[in-house]
């Protein structure tokens, strides 16, 4: 008959036919081998009671959570003071961030820098940005410079293996070309008046597409000169008719087609009355 071990203050229990059981750090072991308790001896872990651990020491109860818990509030409401948090730490952060303010010179660069570029930054210009800054500020009169004079500054200037100019890098260029278009004017008014001609100016946007009308085009939409199951899908107007002129409707009001005096019966009726 098996008799279960008993547990001890970490001294060694009686565990089954005599066999001595060991206790380590909550981990039992017998020396006997055979039963039900071989398990114990091939790593099978017991728990003890904390107050029976190898140092025999009692651990203190860890103390019970007070704080309520939190009621759910409305998501939307959390999400919008989330959002507000994050714009005023943002905006703070950006005044902080925040340097002198643009020239003109630099806010008009800035804007041909961008203009037909979604994904311009607006701190580096292409030479066809340069050449349609150059035309709309009128920089380039025809006479003293040409498209010719500005491309060939923007390849002077540009690095070699760079396609684009820095705001620094326009100033030179602007440089070069004030020489030529204010060649009566010293060095620093001929700049100042290239200046002059630039800050504050955006892209001029033209050459809007119109609609052109051509006696072919005129023809070709003219619904009266239309025929056969064309002219059935326009009424005298020109105005489409819808799935009327594409389907055949059947018309079950019960009058035979073409009869003209169709829902006048009731009217003659209480009329002779």
């Amino acid at each position: 008959m098996l008799t279960s071990p008993r547990s001890c203050s970490c001294s060694a229990p009686v565990g089954p036919e005599g066999s001595a059981v060991t206790c380590a750090g909550g981990l039992l072991s017998t020396s006997g081998s055979g039963g039900p308790w071989a398990a114990a001896a091939e790593g099978d872990r017991l728990s003890l009671p904390p107050s029976r651990m190898a140092d025999g020491k009692p651990r203190p109860a860890k103390p019970a959570n007070k704080t309520p818990p939190k009621s759910p509030g409305d998501p939307a409401k959390d999400k919008a003071a989330k959002r507000l948090s994050l714009e005023s730490e943002g905006a703070g952060e950006g005044a902080a961030a925040a340097g002198p303010e643009l020239s003109a010179l630099e806010e008009a660069f800035r804007r041909f820098a961008v203009h037909g570029d979604t994904r311009a930054s607006g701190r580096e210009m292409h030479g066809k940005n340069w050449t349609k800054l150059c035309r709309d500020c009128q920089v380039i009169d025809g006479r003293s410079v040409t498209v010719t004079d500005v491309d060939i500054v923007f390849s002077k200037i540009k690095g070699k293996s760079c396609r684009t100019i820095t705001f620094e890098q326009f100033k030179e260029a602007l440089e070069e070309l004030a020489k030529k278009r204010f060649k009566d004017k010293s060095s620093e008014e001929a700049i100042r008046e290239v200046h002059r001609l630039i800050e504050g100016k955006a892209p001029v946007i033209s050459g809007v597409t119109k609609a052109i009308s051509s006696p072919t085009v005129s023809r070709l939409t003219d619904t009266t000169k239309f025929t056969g199951s064309h002219k059935e899908r326009f009424d005298p107007s020109g105005r489409g008719k819808g799935r009327a002129g594409r389907v055949d409707l059947v018309d079950e009001s019960g009058y035979v087609p073409g009869y003209k005096h169709a829902g006048t019966y009731d009217q003659k009726v209480q009329g002779g009355k």
